[in-house]
C-alpha cells in the first residue's frame, strides 16, 4: 500500500485553509473525535480563539484494520449548544461520522453538527461540510509516525 507522509509544515498550512472556512459558521463548540481530530482540534481552537473544545471517543479501526464494529463513548454534555463543529483528520469510508452523526442527533435534537476535516475520499457515505484536500492514498499523520 502506497503512504504519504503528512508532515506539520504542511498541517500547519492546511490547518489555516480549514480554519477559514470554518470561520463564518460560528460554532458554539468544536468537538474533536479522538484520536485522529485531536491535533487538529486544539489548534483550530487556538485559531479560533475558543475554550468550548470538547472530546469524544471513536473506534473502528485498529491501526490500518477496519473493524466490524462501532465504539462511541465519552460524549460531552452539549445540550445548551446551538452549533457544534466536529472535527476529525480524515472521513475515510464516513462510515464511523455517519455512526457519530446519528448519535448526537438522537442525543442532542436541537443542536446543528458540521463536520471539519483535513482529508476526505470521495467514495465516503457522506462529506465533510468543511475540508482541504482528497485522500488517494494511505496517509502518514506526523502525529501517528514522528513519536514511538
Amino acid at each position: 500500500m502506497e503512504k504519504y507522509y503528512y508532515g506539520y509544515d504542511e498541517f500547519a498550512k492546511d490547518t489555516q485553509k480549514l480554519v477559514d472556512k470554518c470561520r463564518g459558521y460560528e460554532p458554539d463548540v468544536l468537538l474533536a473525535v479522538a484520536r485522529g481530530g485531536m491535533t487538529l482540534s486544539h489548534l483550530m481552537a487556538q485559531a479560533l480563539d475558543m475554550r468550548n473544545l470538547y472530546a469524544l471517543n471513536s473506534i473502528h479501526y485498529e491501526g490500518t484494520l477496519k473493524l466490524n464494529t462501532f465504539n462511541v463513548f465519552n460524549i460531552p454534555d452539549m445540550s445548551k449548544s446551538k452549533r457544534v463543529l466536529i472535527i476529525d483528520d480524515i472521513v475515510d469510508s464516513g462510515e464511523t461520522m455517519e455512526e457519530i452523526f446519528k448519535i448526537l442527533k438522537e442525543k442532542f435534537p436541537d443542536t446543528e453538527f458540521k463536520l471539519a476535516t483535513l482529508f476526505y475520499k470521495k467514495t465516503a457515505v457522506l462529506q465533510p461540510d468543511y475540508t482541504v484536500k482528497e485522500a488517494t492514498q494511505w496517509i502518514d499523520f506526523f502525529w501517528e509516525t514522528d513519536v514511538k
